[in-house]
């Protein structure tokens, strides 16, 4: 049985390409989306995409994935700095989870390098761009494979 996997993208993910270029690079969204639905199918997973920007829509996502998916990759955006309501989510449903960052928060704004989401992440991947999503993946493969004996 195929594995399932939440990738939930945070506030202005959707601004991808647009949104400073020289931090997060010129993908857009779409491509993103198209880049993590192939390193899905290279590791056997199934991805469900989900990208809001609003908190109280993360949290749903997040919530909804109880007992419906096997792992969570986040990238919470600036939400990854201001919300305990998103780490409280994440230890709720107790499902392995990554965080993702495209940029380096420590190469970054000092308000930008605290992170309430990775208390509840046993991985963190942040300044590989597109690829960081991939190593999450892989990173989710592995601990599935732990916790089963196969996946």
């Amino acid at each position: 049985m195929v594995k399932r996997i939440l990738v939930i993208n945070g506030p202005n993910l959707n601004m991808l390409g647009i949104r400073e270029p020289e931090i997060y690079g010129r993908m857009t969204y779409a491509e993103l989306e198209r880049f993590i639905r192939a390193a899905a199918r290279e590791a056997n997973l199934e991805v469900e995409l989900f990208q809001s920007n609003h908190e109280g829509a993360l949290i749903d996502a997040i919530q909804g994935a109880h007992g419906r998916m096997d792992g969570i990759i986040i990238n919470a955006g600036a939400y990854t700095h201001t919300s305990i309501a998103l780490l409280d989510a994440l230890q709720s449903v107790a499902l392995p989870a990554a965080e993702v960052h495209l940029s380096n928060l420590e190469a970054r704004e000092d308000f930008r390098r605290p992170s309430y989401v990775r208390a509840a992440c046993g991985y963190s991947v942040m300044g590989r761009g597109a690829e960081g999503y991939r190593l999450a993946l892989q990173w989710l493969k592995q601990q599935l494979i732990n916790n089963e004996g196969k996946i």
